[in-house]
């Protein structure tokens, strides 16, 4: 699904169904613990997702702070040109959420309270990913939060499996059990925190093969 060549329709079946993987995998779950944590009783909060996809997280997230009476401020960035408009899609005006394209470098300085990613890490270099570490670190005034995927056996074989139980699209299929294998393992994280200058996170598995990174200030 990376490959800049593929058209927006298929492009948009991916991001549908990787929604519904995310929904199925419960993978929205450590994030919004995240965001009961950092959060807490603030009445406000800002909040930028990095490589929003179909935009499922920040509407998740924008119905959790109207149900607790929350004034949030979500903004999402995303690299692919086709990102937008398909979140935008599903997405009612009324939640006022804020989707660009661009690189997450551009939104430095705009003084947000959380910067979280979903599935992003794993699609990074080693050089990539220690950047946004750094970016992280620097830019999110509360916290920030990496959901991600646990490089498992178990993960690996079973996920062709559930892929086809569903009927997801073949690039969900193919790209799900790629993604599996380039992810991490727990210990894999602390040389990439040192290099990044980052001593307080918190790396913690969360049911089921999810792999994620918490930095609380």
């Amino acid at each position: 699904m990376d490959d800049p060549a593929l058209d927006a329709g298929t492009y948009r079946a991916v991001l549908r169904d990787l929604a519904k993987v995310n929904t199925v995998t419960l993978a929205r779950r450590p994030t919004m613990a995240f965001l009961e944590r950092v959060v807490g009783e603030r009445t406000e909060f800002s909040l930028l997702d990095v490589g929003f996809g179909d935009g499922d997280m920040l509407r998740e997230i924008a119905a959790w702070a109207k149900t607790r009476g929350k004034s949030a401020r979500l903004v999402g960035v995303d690299l692919n040109l086709h990102s937008a408009a398909v979140a935008r899609e599903s997405t009612p005006d009324s939640l006022g959420i804020e989707y660009r394209t661009g690189d997450y470098h551009d939104l430095a300085g705009e003084g947000f309270d959380c910067v979280i990613s979903s599935l992003v890490a794993h699609h990074m270099t080693r050089g990539e990913l220690v950047a946004f570490l750094r970016f992280m670190e620097g830019e999110a005034a509360r916290g920030w939060f990496v959901n991600d995927l646990h490089r498992h056996t178990v993960a690996w074989l079973g996920y062709p499996l559930l892929a086809r139980l569903f009927g997801w699209h073949p690039i969900v299929r193919h790209d799900g059990r790629l993604s599996i294998a380039r992810s991490y393992r727990p210990r894999e994280w602390a040389p990439l925190l040192a290099e990044a200058g980052i001593e307080d996170a918190r790396v913690f598995r969360a049911f089921p093969f999810r792999l994620c990174v918490e930095r609380l200030r």
